[in-house]
């Protein structure tokens, strides 16, 4: 294993060779801004909304630190005045094509492009005027819609869509101010190969793609509870947003399972928890009829009825049962305990 020795704003520091200059900069915690950068792409297929880049002593250029690796003897600038500037100008050419309805705008407070807006002290942009997007909606995906006027065009969603999802539902058309994302043929995202997974939704960095909302708020309005998905045992780690003791939108977390990617399951269908006919409490039947019981009456009921069966017929008359929606952890503490019959559903 290689290291090598560079210096970021004044500070030596000895790193692993093979790191880009941005994932040297997080282990600095110095914060660079960043619209298409996510982890687990590709870094030389990258470096599309330039916010990150940095200046390198000597180089006539400045760079893109998601895209750049660190080599020996390098000196980086993550802040200089050089590279503030161009941080604004790149601001201001994204805003000369993006509607300024922030007011309105759904993921107002958890929109990055807002966020380095007020960073950098970009209030409107002096190229607006030319062309503009003016293309439809899209909104024929049951569960998110896509309005191209909002995209930035970062690529974020195309990539994760293809090299991590492996779906190939979308990419880019035409050039210029015309360039924008599409399903094949141009027929809408209902039609296309998509999975309806949602890290497109995810990890959109702006407003272009958002989830069909039924409750309205505001994410600095939201708590967020970290959880495991219960659909099946693969154990995909995500936080639940709620707003007054309800789910309002489902995030996924950097988990070892799932490296921050769900499926439309976790991502999505979480509104069964607010069925009217969703069990939320025991129920014990009583002449025939199933009614109402409190946790302890039920745990007592099963206790009985396992001791007696023991008794009467051995413990060999026991099965267990084995769930999709049990962890991986869950289902072997069951499959361990030794069993004649294993009933799975």
């Amino acid at each position: 294993m290689e290291y090598i020795t560079l210096t970021v704003n004044d500070q030596k520091i000895r790193v692993q060779e093979g790191l880009t200059l941005l994932e040297v900069a997080k282990k600095m915690e110095i914060d660079i801004p960043t619209l298409c950068y996510f982890k687990y792409l590709d870094p030389k297929e990258g470096s599309n909304c330039r916010m990150c880049v940095v200046e390198l002593e000597g180089a006539k250029k400045l760079v893109t630190s998601c895209g750049s690796y660190a080599a020996e003897g390098m000196v980086v600038f993550t802040h200089s005045e050089r590279v503030i500037e161009a941080r604004k100008t790149i601001l201001e050419l994204t805003l000369s094509d993006h509607p300024l309805d922030c007011m309105t705008c759904q993921v107002a407070g958890d929109c990055k492009l807002q966020d380095y807006c007020y960073a950098y002290d970009v209030k409107d942009s002096p190229y607006a005027g030319g062309m503009t997007n003016d293309m439809q909606m899209d909104t024929s995906n049951r569960f998110y819609d896509y309005d191209p006027s909002k995209c930035i065009l970062c690529g974020r969603c195309v990539r994760i869509c293809s090299e991590l999802q492996c779906s190939h539902a979308i990419g880019t058309k035409n050039r210029g101010f015309q360039t924008h994302v599409t399903a094949p043929f141009e027929e809408g995202l209902d039609k296309s190969k998509c999975v309806s997974c949602g890290s497109c939704v995810s990890y959109c960095p702006v407003g272009a793609l958002v989830p069909k909302q039924k409750n309205k708020f505001r994410y600095w309005e939201v708590d967020k509870v970290k959880t495991t998905c219960a659909y099946c045992g693969v154990g995909c780690q995500m936080n639940l947003l709620v707003k007054e003791n309800k789910i309002v939108e489902v995030e996924p977390l950097d988990g070892l399972a799932n490296r921050g990617l769900l499926c439309v399951k976790g991502k999505f269908a979480y509104k069964f928890i607010d069925h009217p006919d969703r069990l939320t409490q025991p129920l014990i039947r009583k002449n025939g009829e199933l009614v109402e019981a409190t946790w302890d009456e039920a745990i007592e009921l099963i206790a009985n009825k396992a001791k007696t069966i023991k008794e009467e017929s051995g413990g060999g008359a026991f099965g267990g049962l084995s769930s999709a929606r049990c962890t991986n952890e869950e289902n072997y503490l069951q499959l361990d305990v030794p069993m004649k019959k294993i009933i799975c559903s």
